[in-house]
């Protein structure tokens, strides 16, 4: 039962990450993307971060490349650059926050953001 729970902790977690970024794009981008695209780049996201999480530890430099690597992922799933990349991010970091509070708030899940850095 324990392998289902998680499965289904993930999947969610995985969709809530997903629909920050799909939120993101949409509002940085200012029209409606794939939301296949955010799946991808949360799923991606979610990878690099476990890969390459020992960065993490290295003080000041290490978060900092570990955000780069994940604003690289959205750049490589969505056009308009860096700069645009950052934003989406951005804006995906607020919507995942206030998604998670709403799923709280509900009593619905207790889960966090999958694929979308510090959430």
């Amino acid at each position: 039962m324990a392998l289902m729970d998680g499965l289904v902790v993930g999947i969610v977690s995985l969709l809530v990450g997903a629909l920050a970024i799909h939120i993101g794009a949409k509002l940085v981008l200012q029209k409606d993307p794939s939301f296949t695209n955010a799946v991808i780049a949360a799923g991606v996201g979610a990878l690099v971060y476990a890969l390459f999480g020992f960065l993490g530890g290295i003080p000041v430099v290490g978060p900092a490349l570990l955000l780069v690597l994940w604003i690289g992922v959205v750049n490589w799933r969505y056009p308009g650059g860096w700069l645009r990349a950052g934003a989406i991010g951005f804006a995906a970091w607020l919507a995942a926050i206030v998604l998670l509070w709403i799923l709280s708030v509900a009593n619905l899940v207790d889960v966090g953001a999958l694929g979308v850095p510090g959430v």
